[in-house]
């Protein structure tokens, strides 16, 4: 049987890394952003799957209304949900020097925004084990390791990241009884369009030694994680955080 998975911020960078790997197993999807159709629509058709796209900002309780009816009237289920969406400040500053505005937005979006989007599909999923009980449902969110690792000229940023990392584990424990299955994903430095401002500052780093792995990570690394997590491969183990850093966190000597 066809299922069906949201993945918000799904047309570029990670999301788009998801979607594919996502994609290329069949998966329905249906993706979400702030761009206008026809700018994605060369993207949206090279998933090769059905695809509906919604312009939706998930920091705003409509837009997150939108996508979720759109998903229902389209596919009659949602059964996975992927918590990808998300924004850096718009202009990197020292914390002394930070504006309640940048902070508003970054956690209006980052967390806000796929706390209650997971609360508004938890729902549409519990409805749905009434039916099915034997069927699946996951809901994965994508973090970073500025979840745990200080960044003092984005502190707004990391503080969202911790935010859904513990949101992560909320609704862990709240869906259990319904065996609806929570994951984090906490990517470590990734090649994408909101990390190329930092290319050459990383590239030496991770020539330097930052990494146990010694190369970026790509959204393809992610999509893989998160299709496994999607297919149910990784069983007895909802709230678990799965961190893909290339080893970056891991304390050494």
């Amino acid at each position: 049987m066809m299922k069906t998975a949201i993945v918000t911020g799904g047309t570029r960078g990670i999301g788009y890394g998801i979607a594919a790997a996502l994609g290329r197993e069949g998966w329905r999807l249906v993706l979400c952003g702030r761009r206008p159709e026809e700018d994605v629509r060369d993207a949206l058709r090279a998933l090769q799957t059905e695809v509906v796209y919604v312009q939706a900002n998930i920091g705003s309780a409509e837009g997150r209304a939108r996508l979720v009816a759109r998903a229902v009237e389209r596919f009659g289920a949602i059964n996975v949900l992927v918590n990808n969406a998300g924004i850096g400040p718009r202009v990197r500053v020292d914390m002394l020097e930070a504006s309640e505005e940048n902070f508003e937005e970054v956690l209006r979006v980052n967390v806000q925004g796929p706390y209650f989007l997971t609360q508004a599909v938890a729902r549409q999923m519990v409805a749905q084990k009434q039916q099915r009980k034997e069927e699946a449902s996951c809901i994965v969110n994508i973090t970073s390791i500025s979840a745990t690792v200080a960044s003092v000229n984005r502190g707004e940023y990391c503080v969202a990241k911790a935010g859904l990392s513990m949101a992560s584990r909320l609704w862990a424990v709240r869906l259990a009884e319904y065996g609806i299955a929570v994951y984090e994903v906490r990517p470590g430095i990734i090649a994408t369009d909101m990390t190329a401002g930092v290319k050459e500052k990383y590239d030496k780093l991770i020539a330097n030694g930052l990494l146990l792995e010694p190369r970026w990570g790509t959204p393809e690394d992610i999509g893989k994680i998160v299709a496994a997590l999607a297919r149910g491969d990784m069983p007895y183990a909802t709230g678990q955080v799965i961190v893909a850093d290339g080893g970056l966190t891991i304390t050494r000597l």
